[in-house]
């Protein structure tokens, strides 16, 4: 368990930290010479059979709040401490706005300094704190200590005990590890160290890790200190101190993230719950402009506030942070805003998606899905994404976004449809929209242009599902083509029984007027030629020849006039030879290589700059490299 330490400038965090541990958290010689806290500092109590309780000791002083925020954020349990002798002061306000916008619902308020004060005054700082407690929805015991006398620190003692008991780290073994730095030194023998409070997962001497912006470039984990004791292995709840073999002092710093690769990520723009602090003045609107804290990070953002125009003070609302800087985000990290001048806390809540969208940010089924993202619950959370999605969810980016590196439960669980790399999920009833969407824009080409194979790959796409991500896409046409509700015809997507259709007309066609391109070689027959030597109708053999070329079993040059393919090649072949010769291939040199006349050699050389194999400059034509025609094509001199 970490317990958080948080109030007024001197009223006795730091005393109070070491009476209770014996260790001065203050560690800075400026510190010691001021009598004040200016960076976190770190402490431990003892538990006999189990891992000791950490404390993190904060700032009080209202310019330090920053810090303040960056040790906050990783604490299960404060101790919000008022002294006697003062009363609650304004940094114990905001302490205290902080930690109920961060979401530390276990905690105790300490009256720190009794023995300044008769019981009277005592009693009345008690029932102070007591209503500013209620006020700020935080249910926290009212204690009273004196870390001089000695006053009620053993009770305090006891009570973390306690409370060290009931303090569940477990989260699920697939989480993946990561820690918010706030420390990072140099230690002879070892190299660097980076420390903070673990967030989720577990570390062990000899993994990798990565700072979550370069998640290509890992580091060995060397050692590994929790609360001042060399361990083999730390995990979510402790303090940790980790050397890291190859990284440099220099490239690291308090805000960054420390984790595994496999989860690492940045964004700058993030979907959000906020509730706008109580204390606040108005109600709090799109465009203003924020300072965003989150683990230790500090950023500037941008609120837009989500499905109304403005939060009420004391209420809470969807909106997303348009962020001035990239940060490490997970779902459900916790978060604190305060205002542009960085003098008051704005608003505070939970990241409820770290990819949020630029265009439909605020649709009813949009703001369905963020609503259904407050859950705790992660399978909640993956059944609340599946309903609100039309096109399901990439897996692999999902359990990214939730800091996870493989699902904690079984994907059947879900009553998804799991494609079969179990990346893609889909609710069956959006699944069977979209396929019913396909067949029927399918359907519709088909009675419109009977005589046609059907769209491409990419045109049936927007004629059915504009707004479908390309991997579902893909997906779902492979899904169709192999339930065999859809064929597949040289990327021509039609609906089956057409396509047999089509297949025995062009059979019929292919079969007597492809043998007479093939035999015409370089000069074969024209279209109306095809039909009166094979006994076809004219317009039969001209559509069904259409539909070939578009499928690549037959090239036209020109209208009404096509190639075999085999036969192109050889004209590729010539073409390549000349170029390879001369350095350009030129409708005299083309036309006394094939034997044609000079009308169909330029026809033949204008195919070919149409179709990227040659490329015109003047009078020649150049072989382009990289060609996309003919590449795939072997050379039949090869």
């Amino acid at each position: 368990m970490i317990v958080g330490t948080a109030g007024h400038i001197d009223h006795g965090k730091t005393a109070l930290v070491r009476a209770l541990t014996g260790i001065d958290a203050d560690r800075l010689p400026e510190e010691k010479r001021r009598g004040i806290t200016i960076e976190l500092g770190y402490a431990s109590l003892p538990v006999e059979g189990d891992e000791p309780i950490g404390f993190v000791d904060v700032p009080g002083h209202e310019k330090l709040v920053r810090t303040m925020v960056a040790g906050a954020s990783g604490i299960d349990f404060a101790l919000l401490l008022v002294a006697a002798d003062d009363g609650v002061m304004p940094q114990t306000v905001e302490h205290l706005t902080i930690l109920s916008l961060l979401g530390v619902t276990r905690g105790a308020a300490v009256i720190t300094k009794v023995d300044r004060a008769d019981d009277a005054l005592v009693l009345q700082r008690q029932r102070e704190v007591s209503a500013l407690l209620a006020g700020a929805g935080l249910a926290y015991d009212v204690l009273a200590v004196s870390a001089q006398r000695g006053d009620g620190v053993s009770a305090l003692r006891e009570r973390l005990l306690a409370e060290a008991q009931h303090t569940s780290t477990s989260l699920p073994k697939t989480a993946g590890f990561r820690m918010g730095l706030d420390r990072a030194f140099t230690l002879d023998g070892i190299g660097t160290v980076v420390a903070g409070s673990i967030a989720a997962g577990q570390v062990r001497v000899g993994d990798l890790l990565c700072l979550a912006q370069s998640p290509t470039k890992t580091y060995r984990v060397r050692s590994l200190q929790v609360h001042g004791r060399s361990v083999e292995q730390a995990r979510a709840g402790q303090r940790c101190a980790i050397g890291l073999a190859g990284l440099e002092r220099t490239a690291v710093e308090r805000g960054q993230t420390l984790c595994d690769p496999a989860i690492a990520q940045t964004t700058d723009r993030i979907d959000v719950w906020l509730n706008v602090a109580a204390t606040e003045p108005a109600r709090l609107r799109s465009g203003t402009l924020v300072h965003l804290h989150l683990s230790t990070q500090e950023v500037m953002a941008t609120v837009a506030v989500l499905g109304q125009t403005g939060i009420e003070p004391g209420q809470g609302a969807l909106a997303q942070l348009v962020l001035q800087s990239p940060v490490h985000a997970w779902q459900a990290d916790r978060l604190v805003l305060r205002d542009a001048s960085a003098q008051r806390t704005v608003a505070g809540g939970a990241v409820l998606d770290v990819a949020g969208p630029l265009r439909y940010r605020q649709t009813p089924e949009r703001l369905a899905l963020l609503h259904s993202q407050r859950e705790a619950d992660l399978l909640s959370r993956v059944s609340g994404t599946l309903l609100h999605s039309p096109y399901g969810l990439d897996g692999a980016a999902w359990l990214r976004a939730a800091g996870f590196s493989t699902w904690p439960f079984e994907l059947t669980a879900t009553g998804a449809v799991i494609d079969s790399a179990g990346q893609w999920l889909i609710a069956p009833d959006r699944l069977a929209a979209h396929e019913g969407a396909v067949l029927a824009a399918l359907q519709a080409f088909h009675t419109r242009l009977p005589e046609d194979i059907g769209p491409d790959l990419q045109r049936t796409r927007r004629l059915a599902a504009p707004r479908m991500p390309e991997g579902l896409w893909v997906r779902l046409v492979e899904r169709l083509v192999a339930d065999g509700r859809i064929g597949r015809r040289s990327g021509f997507l039609h609906l089956a029984g057409h396509g047999e259709q089509l297949r025995a007309a062009d059979r019929v066609v292919a079969e007597r007027a492809l043998p007479l391109l093939r035999e015409g070689l370089f000069e074969p027959p024209w279209v109306r030629d095809m039909a009166l030597a094979g006994k076809l109708n004219e317009a039969a053999v001209r559509q069904v020849l259409a539909r070939l070329a578009k499928t690549g079993e037959v090239f036209q040059v020109v209208k009404d006039l096509y190639y075999h393919p085999a036969v192109v090649q050889q004209l590729a072949d010539l073409a390549r030879d000349i170029a390879a010769r001369d350095g350009q291939v030129t409708a005299g040199t083309f036309r006394d290589a094939t034997g044609l006349g000079r009308k169909r050699a330029i026809q033949l050389l204008e195919f070919f700059d149409r179709s990227g194999f040659l490329r015109r400059v003047g009078d020649a034509h150049l072989l382009r490299t990289g060609t996309t025609l003919f590449a795939a094509l072997p050379s039949n001199k090869e």
